[in-house]
């Protein structure tokens, strides 16, 4: 059955995410200030880890980077755990249900040790959970339907992360709450709606989801994920759109760590900056269904390309511009281009992975934008203190980069894709 053109259970899936990824993206917000009031404030607790002085910026930053690296570094192994046992749906239950027990755990977190320990386990939860859902979206479409399937899961899911930060600043902002419990402080009220949002997604996905019979039937196969082409001397194309999404995600996160620069150099303040970091998440909620919906009648390469050829002067052009409305227009048109490449990527590897392997295709996919959306704040930080220009001149030269990598390395995989832009009426 089908809803608004989408399979139901992808829906349910899509839903699912969202709801989850608002409660996971409370903690961009929480995190640091939980652990800048309430951990590294505690009497012995300052900025020393393990008897060493320590920044306390730089464990923050840890805290945050540990859970990005643990999540993009163990989809592979989990993705390909997925396509041998067939059971996507277990492993999306067990990382969700990982990532609710640790997120309503952070109530009781005292040290900093613990608020790591509990990151690592949502890192493994995301892990789990992530490519198995992807994998799930893959199979529950068919090549008509795959671009438009993953553009509507993109959109539920960057909906949610997109408005999770927002939430959470409010609760944070109008705690404590009185309660019949006691009185509950912002911090706890975010930490108990992440949890809350993990249950419900569970809930959805345990009802109304199930595995696909030829999942099933396809599982156990030898997986393995290919650098080179076997038929060319060219790169596998899978491997190769997971360098350029590498790329495409680093240019992503430049942008978290560069609040206080921007300040001074734009003259605003934080609501416009959190304009600015909200118009890329806009675009691709704007353009991902539309996008995946084309892709599935006049191919996936032609997006990827141009998606790439509109990514390198965005980028570049967000290093020299002098007001804050030409940073929304350059960064919208990088969520734009953003659209453009990641469901019809998505897409992509789907339309090459047999049957059974969907798990380990996909994960290279989702690993490398987990990978790039850590690495982007970090090189920022660094390149920021050799000029504003610096990281931006580093983000437009990767998306050149997988400009050429995505035009010389993958192929059309939409068999009548030359057919329909050949038909076109010509002028």
């Amino acid at each position: 059955m089908a809803l608004l053109g989408t399979d139901r259970r992808v829906l349910t899936l899509a839903f699912a995410r969202m709801i989850d990824a608002v409660g996971n993206s409370f903690l961009i917000v929480v995190l640091p200030q939980f652990l800048d009031d309430v951990i590294l404030d505690t009497p012995g607790g300052g900025a020393e880890f393990l008897g060493v002085a320590v920044a306390q910026s730089i464990l923050i930053g840890v805290a945050l980077s540990l859970f990005g690296f643990l999540n993009s570094f163990g989809q592979p192994f989990t993705g390909r755990l997925s396509d041998r046992t067939g059971k996507r749906k277990a492993f999306i239950l067990v990382g969700l249900a990982l990532l609710g027990i640790a997120s309503g755990a952070y109530v009781f977190a005292e040290s900093y040790a613990a608020v790591l320990g509990l990151r690592m386990l949502q890192g493994v939860g995301a892990a789990l959970a992530i490519p198995a859902t992807v994998a799930l979206v893959n199979e529950l479409a068919t090549d008509a339907t795959r671009g438009g399937n993953f553009g509507v899961f993109n959109t539920f899911r960057l909906v949610g992360f997109g408005f999770g930060p927002l939430v959470a600043g409010f609760l944070i902002e109008l705690g404590p709450y009185a309660t019949p419990a006691g009185t509950v402080s912002g911090f706890t009220a975010a930490f108990l709606l992440a949890l809350l949002g993990a249950a419900t997604s569970f809930g959805l996905v345990a009802l109304f989801v199930e595995d696909p019979e030829r999942t099933r039937a396809a599982a156990g196969d030898e997986l393995a994920v290919s650098v080179t082409d076997p038929e060319d001397s060219g790169l596998d194309p899978v491997f190769t759109l997971g360098i350029a999404t590498l790329f495409m995600a680093i240019g992503i996160g430049l942008f978290a760590t560069l609040e206080p620069q921007l300040s001074d150099r734009l003259s605003q303040g934080s609501v416009l900056f959190a304009l600015e970091f909200a118009a890329v998440v806009i675009a691709n909620v704007v353009f991902q269904v539309p996008i995946g919906r084309a892709s599935d009648i006049y191919g996936r390469r032609p997006f990827l390309v141009w998606g790439f050829v509109l990514l390198v002067p965005a980028l570049f052009a967000q290093g020299f511009v002098t007001t804050p409305a030409g940073m929304v227009g350059a960064r919208f048109v990088q969520g734009v281009a953003v659209a453009m490449v990641f469901a019809p990527s998505l897409a992509l590897a789907g339309d090459l992975a047999k049957e059974g392997e969907s798990g380990t295709k996909l994960s290279i996919l989702t690993m490398a934008f987990g990978l790039g959306t850590a690495i982007g704040p970090l090189a920022s930080g660094f390149l920021v203190t050799f000029g504003f220009v610096w990281p931006f001149t580093f983000g437009g030269v990767l998306a050149a980069l997988g400009l050429v990598l995505v035009y010389t390395q993958v192929e059309e995989t939409v068999s009548d894709a030359e057919e329909i832009v050949g038909a076109a009426p010509q002028d």
